[in-house]
Parts: C-alpha cells; structure tokens; sequence
C-alpha cells in the first residue's frame, strides 16, 4: 500500500537540494497530473476546433456538457469511491488479493446498470432539441466516467500514482488527436472524440490491474456482503464530492449569475473561469501533502500501529505516537505554509496572469478568493486524509456534511450580497470547516493511546 511512499523516500534519501526539489516535482505531477490533464485537454480541444466548428457556441456547449458530467459522474460515484477503496485495502491486509480484480469488475457492472438506466432516460427528456445521436454520446459519456472513477479508485488505493497519470495522459492524448479528425462533425464530433478517449483511458487501468491481481474468477460481488463496505465511506464519498461542486451548481442555476447554454445546463461565466484558474494554483500543496502524509507520517504510523499489534514496550508505543502527532500536525501546518506561499505569488502575479491570457482584470477578486479557498481545500483533505488512516470515519463524515451544508447556504448568501462578495462562501465554508477539524483533531491525537487500546 506504501508504493508511491518508497519511491519518495528514495529520493529523499539523497539528501541533496535537487533530490528535494526532485521530490516535491514529482509528488506534484503524480497528485495532481490527472485532473490538471484533463481541464488542460477541455480547454486545449476547444482552442483547436475553433477553426473548425461552427458556430462557435457549440466548443463552449461541449466544455459545459463535460463539466456536469465530470461533476455529476463524480457525486454519483462518490457513493462507492471511499468505501470501495477501504474494501480493497482490508483484502490486501487479509491477503486476499485475488478478490480485488473480480469485485473490481462487479462494481463497475452494478455502477454501469445503474448509472445506464438512470442517464439514457434522462438524457433523452432534459434534451428534446438536440439530436438523438448527442443524446446518447452523453448518456454513454457520463456511464464511461463513472467507470473511469472506479478504475482509479483501486489504483489510487493501490498507490499506482504513475500508472493513474500515464494512463490519463494517453487517454487525453487520444481524445486530442481525434478532435483533428471529428471536429467538423461539430458538437457530436467532439463528443465522440472525448468519449474514445475516456475508453481508452479505462482500458489501460483495467489492463493495469489485470496484470497486478489476476484471478481465476471474472465477476463477484464480495463487497456487497455485510459489514465489507462501511456505511460512513459511502457518505463520506457522497458529501464530499457534493460539497466540492455545491457552489458551481450554485452559482450555475442561480438566476443573478447563471445563464443558460444547452438544454438544462447553466453556466456562470462571472465564476467559472477564476474558479478554474484557482485549482492551477493548488498543486504546490497537494505535493506537499503527498509528500509529508506518504512519507513521514505514514511511517511513524506504521510503527506506532506495529508495535501495538505485537505487543511493543509502553514507552516505545508512546514514542511511536509522539512522532506520528508530531509529524501529523507538522504536514498539516507546512501545507498551509507552501499553499500560503502560492497564493501570495497569485495575488502579486494575478493581474498579468489576466491581462496574458486576454481575460478582464474585473476577475481579479473573485480570483484571489477563489485561490484561497482552493488552497483551503487541500488543508481539508490533509485532515481527512489522516482520520482516514486513524480509521475515525464518523469525524471524516462530520467534516464533509458541515463543509457542504456551508458551501450551500454560504454561497446564497454572498449573491445576496453581490458581486464583491462572490467566492467567499466557498472560501469561507473551508475555513469553518477546517477550523472545526483542527480542533477536534488535536484533541483526537492526544487522546490516541486511549482510543486505540479501548477500540480492541
């Protein structure tokens, strides 16, 4: 489970200036190559069918279209991603490993079915204008991404960082050489092209996992049985997922800031552009946090845990625990560091950044804020990241909830009162959210010895 950890630490091992930037650079594209690839490819596939297709609303109608089924693929999904990751997780610990391929298959069956008979319906009602063949590359579209989710759930707990990254990269790379070819069917054409590459995105992590764990059995329905997936994961995975779009389906559906742009699909074009332009910014400290979380906490963790499994001295057991806490509070706090640091580079660089990229400098704002609470964002998953390793899911579970219950009423809220305050419920939901999970954090990790014992 620790792959991506060894490789980490073997290049900190050394222990030169250039290993260490060696370091962060490549936790940096593992953490957060896959999305920066697939928004650089959207935007990438509108720039160079512009030539081609017309008129030019349908490149902004296909980078919506993607949008909602990105988003909505991903809160669907996000009923499995966490506990499924969990059930791989206990099979690896119990050595069950030729259970992993099977499920694998089984889940994307049961999300295919269910997501099928959900989207195919759906999609030909809420689009009564558009041509029936858009209709079903939609449909198919938001089947095939939720597949592509649970791919990289298995190889994301497998900590198959790289081939996560190569197999977007390829998948990306097709759907870009295609548009050369399928842009002048128009919408239909870039649709399709997207969609081939979304396949062969999940190809290649299927054929990833079926080198790694091969099984006699194709299909089985293990994690369906009582007490494999914990309820608290399923929920987890929901709300947070929810709570990450709640403002955009905010802002989109809004009638001050969304307008409509195909079907039932809104967009916001005062809040979208600097909300994408705010994610850039964030890589700086999901490498930071992959780093410290698979590199030192991780390994006082394990200690800590080994040595209460077999029986280790008292005073070695609360060393183990003084330097996980440690470590723990020590990642969180330089993630907020090199996080502050970007957004500090965002605020003194922003107004150029608009002015290159020919966007209004009335953005400027609403692109500091969005930063911020994009940088908060990361805090966020660094504490969720350890309850989950502490196996405290009902905390993760309050978290998530509190976050987007916030999002939602927060981000009303600053429509209400205008244009200044646009962001700020985003942002400031994370604040909330965060300072709640310090606090409660601190105290968990000073009460673990405790907890751990009681919990056997």
């Amino acid at each position: 489970m620790a792959g991506i950890g060894f490789e980490l630490r073997k290049l900190l091992k050394r222990d030169s200036y250039f290993s260490l930037l060696q370091t962060y650079a490549y936790a940096g594209i593992i953490s957060s190559g896959p999305w920066v690839l697939s928004i650089l490819a959207v935007l990438i596939i509108g720039i160079i069918s512009v030539p081609m297709v017309i008129p030019n609303i349908l490149i902004s109608q296909f980078q919506v279209c993607i949008t909602y089924l990105i988003a909505l693929s991903l809160i669907y999904t996000g009923l499995t991603q966490l506990a499924f990751t969990r059930y791989c997780a206990d099979r690896i610990f119990e050595k069950e490993h030729y259970r992993l391929m099977p499920n694998l298959i089984g889940l994307l069956f049961l999300v295919t079915i269910v997501g099928g008979l959900v989207a195919f319906p759906a999609t030909y009602l809420l689009f009564p204008k558009n041509t029936l063949y858009f209709r079903l590359l939609f449909a198919t579209t938001f089947v095939m991404l939720s597949a592509v989710w649970i791919g990289a759930i298995l190889l994301s707990g497998l900590k198959a960082y790289k081939a996560i990254l190569l197999n977007f990269a390829s998948g990306y790379g097709t759907s870009l050489a295609l548009v050369l070819f399928l842009r002048m069917w128009g919408l239909e054409g870039l649709m399709l092209a997207f969609l081939t590459g979304q396949f062969v995105l999940l190809m290649g992590m299927l054929i990833v996992v079926f080198k790694n764990y091969p099984s006699r059995v194709i299909i089985e329905f293990d994690f369906l049985r009582n007490g494999r997936m914990h309820l608290a994961l399923v929920f987890i995975g929901l709300f947070y997922n929810l709570g990450i779009w709640a403002d955009k389906f905010v802002f989109w559906f809004h009638p001050y800031t969304g307008s409509n742009v195909i079907g039932p699909l809104n967009a916001s074009e005062i809040y979208d552009l600097p909300v994408f332009l705010a994610y850039l910014a964030i890589l700086p400290g999901m490498a930071v946090f992959l780093v410290r979380m698979e590199t030192d906490f991780v390994e006082y963790y394990d200690r800590y845990y080994d040595a209460v499994r077999e029986g280790g001295s008292l005073s070695y057991i609360k060393e183990m625990k003084d330097e996980m806490v440690r470590m723990a509070r020590e990642g969180i706090y330089d993630i907020i560091k090199i996080q502050a640091i970007a957004t500090i580079a965002v605020f003194i660089l922003g107004r150029a950044l608009l002015e290159t990229l020919g966007i209004p400098t009335v953005f400027l704002p609403l692109l500091y804020i969005d930063v911020a609470g994009a940088g908060f964002q990361v805090v966020l998953l660094g504490i969720l990241n350890i309850y989950f390793y502490l196996d405290r899911r009902r905390r993760a579970l309050s978290l998530t909830m509190l976050f987007t219950a916030l999002n939602i009423l927060l981000s009303l809220l600053s429509i209400m009162m205008g244009p200044f305050y646009y962001g700020y419920g985003f942002a400031v939901s994370l604040c909330i959210t965060i300072m709640c999970g310090l606090f409660v954090l601190d105290r968990d990790l000073t009460n673990l010895e405790y907890e751990t014992f009681m919990l056997q």
